[in-house]
């Protein structure tokens, strides 16, 4: 059986027990973690959410910034103290001294943009988009990681159901050769008899050990996942409900649901609205940009030796004031602006084919889910009868066997058709519980919660 066709199966088969620790919270040794307590588990632990958040806390930071450089002026202050030896300037008549001075300054300004083709304001609307992409890509993420922890839980609890049979088949192989061996001796059966039932037993044996070595395998995939410590043992829940109610979504209603939210949608969608927006940006660089800026400053000197006014009053005589306007028109240089609009062009087609190529993919998508699920569900009701009359089959044989009514040749086919029904029920079991857990995720339903 596939790895594919175990995803999914406890989100539908238990109940999904309440939480027992806090998200991030370190699980207990010996303590019994269902789906639900390994998914918050593993999101809290997973190196990939950290790493996303962290992307999504720097496209915060971009916003936060684009929001001040679109509304906010830029604001700077310095101060300066200098002593000058020999020939210099003199500050008060601008000619040439050969005086020890000391000279002080303070300075104060600030300057805004008011016009620079909209580009803080396009770049402010990029950065909140870009802030949102983010926080998609993070539920995005948290799906990845739930899915991923969700195939591996359903793996051991899918080899430890598959050991326990093994198990079963194994005492009932034992029996059966006891009382075997028994009557051989007795006379009424023969050596070659007994010999097909060690061999049948030996089969067995072996399953339950391939079963038994794919648990353990399965297990510390999971540990991995859930980046659990090696020191510490796991242990899950592995009782299933068999209550299963087979029911489903409209194909078109989660067709229009997954269009409007599915996050591959939501992500070429934000690509595509700032592409449109980095297009408008680079088009309105071809305007002039106009700037303003004022300031203060004033200064303090004296000369070695000589009579100078107080430090307060000469800072407020020698104070000042600017204010200034700046207009910049391009003219030409080098084509550089009419090449990046090209470029800008270009990439905008690219995103708008892209989100097109995303809502057919998506609608495909959602199309062959809600068919196969339709699908599964048939199969999966066939299965369910199948096995009960091979396992009633199974119960009858097993008793031929017991009255030496049938051969121990006969009685392993039986039970081979017994074993491939159980499995088939299984395999088809979680092909719907698949199908549906991925339409239930395009109609809105996080992994997590089902």
């Amino acid at each position: 059986m596939k790895t594919v066709l175990h995803i999914f199966i406890w989100a539908s088969l238990s109940g999904l027990a309440g939480v027992a620790n806090a998200a991030g919270m370190p699980a207990r040794e010996g303590e019994v973690l269902t789906l639900h307590e390994c998914m918050e588990y593993a999101i809290s632990n997973s190196t990939k959410m950290r790493i996303q958040q962290a992307e999504t806390g720097n496209a915060r930071v971009t916003r936060r910034e684009a929001l001040l450089s679109a509304f906010l002026p830029s604001v700077s202050t310095g101060a300066s103290m200098s002593y000058s030896f020999g020939r210099n300037i003199d500050p008060e008549t601008n000619t040439y001294i050969n005086t020890t001075s000391f000279s002080n300054g303070y300075s104060l300004g600030a300057s805004i943009t008011l016009f620079n083709g909209f580009s803080a304001v396009n770049n402010l609307k990029i950065s909140e988009t870009a802030l949102k992409m983010g926080e998609t890509r993070e539920r995005q993420t948290e799906a990845d990681i739930c899915l991923a922890v969700m195939e591996a839980y359903y793996n051991v609890v899918y080899y430890k159901r598959l050991a326990d049979i093994c198990e079963e088949q194994v005492s009932a192989a034992e029996t059966s050769l006891t009382k075997a061996l028994r009557e051989e001796g007795l006379g009424m059966k023969s050596h070659a008899d007994v010999v097909q039932m060690e061999a049948s037993l030996a089969e067995r044996q072996y399953d339950l050990i391939s079963a038994h070595n794919m648990y353990e395998s399965q297990l510390m995939t999971l540990e991995d996942l859930l980046f659990w410590p090696l020191d510490e043992q796991l242990a899950i829940d592995t009782g299933i409900d068999d209550t299963i109610i087979i029911s489903g979504e409209e194909k078109e209603s989660v067709i229009a649901f997954a269009l409007q939210h599915n996050p591959a949608v939501l992500l070429a969608d934000g690509t595509r609205l700032n592409a449109k927006r980095e297009l408008s940006t680079a088009r309105w660089q071809l305007l002039p940009s106009l700037s303003v800026s004022g300031g203060w400053s004033t200064s303090y000197y004296n000369y070695l030796g000589a009579p100078v006014m107080s430090y307060i009053d000469m800072l407020r005589q020698n104070g000042g004031e600017y204010l200034s306007m700046s207009l910049s028109i391009p003219i030409f240089n080098r084509l550089s602006r009419r090449n990046n609009i090209s470029r800008k062009r270009y990439a905008l087609e690219t995103a708008e084919a892209q989100y097109d190529q995303t809502l057919r993919d998506v609608e495909s998508e959602v199309r062959r889910a809600v068919q196969d699920r339709d699908g599964a569900a048939r199969a999966w009701e066939q299965a369910q009868y199948k096995a009960e009359l091979q396992e009633e089959a199974y119960n009858l044989n097993l008793k031929k066997l017991e009255q030496g009514l049938i051969s121990p040749l006969e009685f392993q086919t039986a039970n081979n058709n017994y074993l491939r029904a159980k499995a088939d029920e299984m395999n088809s079991l979680f092909q719907y519980l698949i199908k549906h857990a991925v339409v239930r995720y395009y109609n809105g339903v996080e992994y997590i919660n089902q």
